[in-house]
């Protein structure tokens, strides 16, 4: 979850100037108040999340505490191959997040049989992505997912429209599990170069290697 600072700054005489920050990281966000709260010229100071809920100091850091000991900062990496002879899909997963104080990266990969085309293949991937966030415990966060795939981002984001019935299905059911679990998608399409892991990971599905990882990243 990212949050806004707004707040006024206190100027020489009676003249106040309002100010509005970027969206920050809850730790810079807190750090960024607790300067601004030390300086004294700070007054009126609250804090929005990406829902349009507001926070006080006080509040935000008894919320970032909370969460601390949840799945956060999390990043996802989607891509799915596709088999067309054999007609199997193989999906690949990164997930990148911290979790008290410490940062992992859970690796996993899946196989999937009756799958169209590479197109209901990346689908495929992106929900089996979702998955793994509930099966992480994650709710109510801000998740950036990223892949090579213009097509599913983009309708994902409403940006290009669906025409393809199979699609449409996968569409629902991902909005729907979204929903359910009420994440604040971000989606950033990437080159496949910054895609080789959850790319190998679909390729090695097919081949038939089944990968299921978890690390502390240093």
């Amino acid at each position: 979850m990212k949050y806004k600072l707004e707040w006024n700054y206190k100027l020489k005489g009676n003249s106040n100037v309002f100010f509005t920050s970027d969206w920050l990281t809850g730790e810079l966000a807190l750090l960024t108040g607790e300067e601004l709260t030390k300086s004294g010229r700070a007054s009126d100071m609250v804090y929005y999340d990406e829902r349009g809920t507001s926070w006080t100091l006080k509040e935000l850091g008894k919320l970032l505490e909370e969460i601390e000991e949840e799945p956060h900062d999390i990043v996802v990496y989607f891509d799915g191959g596709y088999d067309k002879q054999e007609q199997l899909a193989g999906l690949g997963a990164v997930i990148y997040y911290k979790q008290g104080k410490k940062k992992y990266r859970l690796r996993a990969n899946e196989l999937l049989h009756e799958i169209d085309d590479n197109n209901e293949a990346e689908y495929a991937a992106f929900y089996f992505c979702v998955n793994m966030l509930e099966e992480m415990g994650v709710r109510h966060m801000s998740c950036e997912f990223k892949g090579d795939s213009q097509v599913v981002l983009n309708q994902l984001a409403g940006e290009w429209p669906c025409y393809e019935e199979n699609l449409n299905r996968w569409l629902d059911r991902i909005e729907a599990k979204i929903k359910k679990l009420g994440l604040i998608p971000a989606y950033s399409p990437v080159g496949r170069n910054e895609n080789k892991e959850a790319d190998k990971l679909a390729t090695q599905a097919i081949e038939g290697k089944s990968i299921h990882s978890k690390i502390q990243m240093i």
